[in-house]
C-alpha cells in the first residue's frame, strides 16, 4: 500500500458561485459537556431573555426503548425516560432552527440559503449563548452539514449525467435505475477530519415538484476533543467548508452546476 500524503487545505480557494444554490439545509452542529447544572427551569428563562430574534419551539426529552423476550411470556415493551435534554427555537421568518441540548449546540439554515458569512455569524452569536449559559471547557465534535437537492428536468431520468462518478449496473446487465442510495466515508489524511457523503435521489413528485431530485448530503466532521478557543473553532469551520466545497464540486458534472445558474 503506498504511503498516504497529507492533504493539502486551501480555505482561501475560491469555488464557483452558484446564484441558484441547491442547497435545501446547512447545519453547525457543535457538542461539549456543560460543567453547570443544565434544567429547563432555570436555562430556559436565561436564554429567552438574551435570545433575539427567535421564538420558542419546544422542548426535547429523549426515552429509551426496550423489547424483552422471555420464555413463557409474551414479549414485552417498555418505554424508559432518560430526561430533558435541551430546547428548540425557531426564527421569526421560519427559516433557521437553533437547538440548545445538555451536549449540542446546533443551528440549522433552511432554505433559501443565503450565504456562508451568514450562517457562520449566526451561529457563533448563537454558541457564544450555549457557552455562557452552559460554561463546556471543552469541544467534542464539530459538523458541518449541508444537503443539497439539484432538481433535474422533468421527464429527465439519466441522472447519471449529473452526478459523478455515477452508479452503473453490473456488467453484463444492463438495466435502468429506479432509484439508488450510495454512501461514503472519507478520512481525510493528515487532519482531524472525516466526511460522510451520501448521494441519492428523490423520485418525481416526492417533493411536491415534477421531475427527478438529485441529493448530495456533505457531512464535514472533526475526530479528535480539542480545547474551547474561538480561534481554533473558526479554523476547523473554514477547514470543513473548504472539505464540502471540494466534494460539492466535485460529486457532479457542468450539467448539474447549469441547473443552479
Amino acid at each position: 500500500m503506498p504511503p498516504r500524503t497529507k492533504l493539502t487545505i486551501n480555505v482561501d480557494e475560491s469555488f464557483q458561485h452558484l446564484p441558484h444554490a441547491p442547497i435545501v439545509e446547512a447545519v453547525i452542529d457543535i457538542r461539549s459537556q456543560p460543567t453547570v447544572a443544565f434544567e429547563e427551569a432555570t436555562f430556559k428563562p436565561q436564554l429567552e431573555a438574551k435570545l433575539g430574534g427567535y421564538e420558542y419551539l419546544d422542548s426535547q426529552r429523549t426515552f429509551q426503548h426496550e423489547f424483552r423476550v422471555e420464555a413463557g411470556k409474551p414479549p414485552s415493551a417498555m418505554a424508559r425516560d432518560m430526561g430533558w435534554q435541551g430546547l428548540r427555537f425557531q426564527s421569526t421568518d421560519k427559516k433557521q432552527i437553533a437547538q440548545f441540548n445538555r451536549n449540542e449546540f446546533v443551528l440549522s439554515r433552511l432554505e433559501p440559503y443565503q450565504s456562508w458569512e451568514q450562517l457562520y455569524e449566526e451561529g457563533m452569536r448563537l454558541w457564544s449563548l450555549y457557552v455562557e449559559l452552559a460554561q463546556p471547557v471543552e469541544i467534542k465534535r464539530i459538523g458541518l452539514r449541508y444537503i443539497n437537492r439539484i432538481q433535474l428536468p422533468p421527464g429527465e431520468l439519466r441522472f447519471e449525467k449529473y452526478m459523478g462518478p455515477a452508479p452503473a449496473p453490473p456488467q453484463g446487465l444492463t438495466l435502468p435505475f429506479r432509484g439508488f442510495m450510495h454512501q461514503d466515508t472519507l478520512e481525510v489524511t493528515g487532519h482531524p477530519y472525516a466526511i460522510n457523503v451520501i448521494r441519492t435521489i428523490q423520485p418525481s413528485g416526492d417533493s411536491g415538484v415534477p421531475g427527478m431530485g438529485l441529493i448530495l448530503d456533505i457531512d464535514a466532521f472533526t475526530t479528535e476533543e480539542f480545547e474551547l478557543n474561538e480561534v481554533l473553532l473558526k479554523r476547523h469551520l473554514l477547514a470543513m467548508r473548504w472539505l464540502k466545497n471540494k466534494m460539492f464540486f466535485g460529486s457532479v458534472t457542468p450539467m448539474a452546476l447549469k441547473l443552479c445558474q
